[in-house]
């Protein structure tokens, strides 16, 4: 037998492992295909209405998209999905960051489920204002539920307008009633601009709040607890239970301080804990107690009505600012009218009368 010498150098390399065999030369194949293929909108749309989740996915995605080709296709997908929307319940979930928003929704959404629901989850990331990026966790943060088969979890970055629950929110929902979801829950970034929009797209407006962190009404805007349907104490268990049921009661006489809904509704208080599962039963039987009183005196109806006005005239502001700003004469005209601004030389109001001035004038010509 020869004796081979062993190389102890630094630079000796070592046989590696081979390389493993393809996976599955089909999946890869069929990927390739998805890829290179663009599917037409009847088929997104057939998809859709169908149940395919693939399909539900592709169409959001060109919903978000900013490509004008993919605007078009986008409209005539929702067009054509409409007539099968609308047969949902709408509930949004707001809280500061940090109160458990992404543990609630999941716990919530199991029960959903279980109770043989379709439970579709709009979960908007917030974006870093400098870098654009976000970290998209909320598939992360609900392992089980992303698991269900009766759920659909789709994150997206909330970007810089209106905490990215604007038009494009609006228009996955629709989306998602059409593929047969029946509860849609919109989760918030956080207390902020973002709630009113998500208020003026849902039928409950759920608002966590977290038991022992000092003045428990202590930067709670007005407006958010003027908004809120229900307020939920979270983390009310073990040695926080007397907290939360403090909070509990200080919540319920502030929000007898307030007037009283349109609706005909009275706002409740309840406390949750997300390690005993203890409080997520009564949250639904408070929507289902809301959802009868509200479609029984018709309130439920109209306001769907007022926000499907509302959406329209803030697609036309969106579009109305986007054809302004894309303009080829106020791209040449911005910058030098900012220098000018900003060294005193004209007023803002001026300056901005002057612009639109200039892009009425191309409009008239054009």
């Amino acid at each position: 037998m020869e004796n081979k010498k062993i190389n102890h150098s630094a630079l000796h390399e070592k046989d590696g492992i081979s390389a493993p065999e393809m996976i599955s030369t089909n999946a890869v194949a069929q990927i390739l295909k998805l890829r290179k293929n663009q599917v037409s909108s009847k088929e997104l749309i057939e998809g859709i209405l169908s149940g395919n989740i693939a399909s539900l996915s592709r169409a959001i995605t060109l919903v978000e998209s900013t490509n004008a080709n993919h605007l078009a296709k986008a409209n005539e997908i929702i067009n054509a999905c409409l007539p099968f929307a609308n047969k949902s319940v709408r509930i949004g979930i707001t809280g500061v960051p940090g109160v458990g928003k992404s543990t609630f929704i999941e716990a919530f959404g199991k029960h959903l489920t279980s109770l043989g629901k379709k439970v579709a989850v709009l979960a908007v990331d917030p974006s870093s204002t400098i870098s654009h990026g976000s970290i998209l966790g909320d598939k992360t943060r609900m392992e089980e539920l992303v698991k269900d088969p009766n759920a659909y979890i789709r994150p997206s970055a909330s970007g810089e307008t209106l905490g990215g629950v604007a038009r494009k929110t609006r228009e996955t929902i629709t989306l998602c009633e059409a593929a047969g979801f029946d509860t849609i829950l919109i989760e918030t970034v956080g207390v902020g601009q973002s709630e009113t929009a998500v208020h003026s797209m849902v039928d409950f407006f759920l608002l966590l709040k977290i038991s022992g962190a000092g003045d428990e009404l202590q930067g709670i805007k007005r407006g958010i607890m003027e908004m809120a349907d229900a307020i939920i104490i979270n983390k009310a268990d073990g040695d926080n239970i007397k907290k939360a049921n403090l909070a509990k009661a200080e919540f319920n006489r502030a929000l007898h301080l307030f007037p009283a809904k349109k609706s005909g509704w009275t706002p409740t208080t309840s406390t949750y804990s997300a390690i005993t599962q203890d409080g997520i039963p009564e949250v639904w039987q408070t929507i289902l107690k809301f959802l009868e009183l509200t479609k029984g005196n018709n309130y439920f109806f109209e306001k769907r009505k007022e926000q499907n006005q509302y959406w329209m005239l803030e697609t036309i502001n969106e579009q109305l600012k986007t054809n302004f700003y894309n303009h080829p004469e106020i791209q040449k005209l911005l910058e030098s009218t900012k220098k000018a601004v900003s060294a005193d030389e004209i007023s803002p109001f001026a300056a901005a009368q002057e612009l639109l001035n200039v892009y009425q004038n191309y409009k008239k010509l054009s």
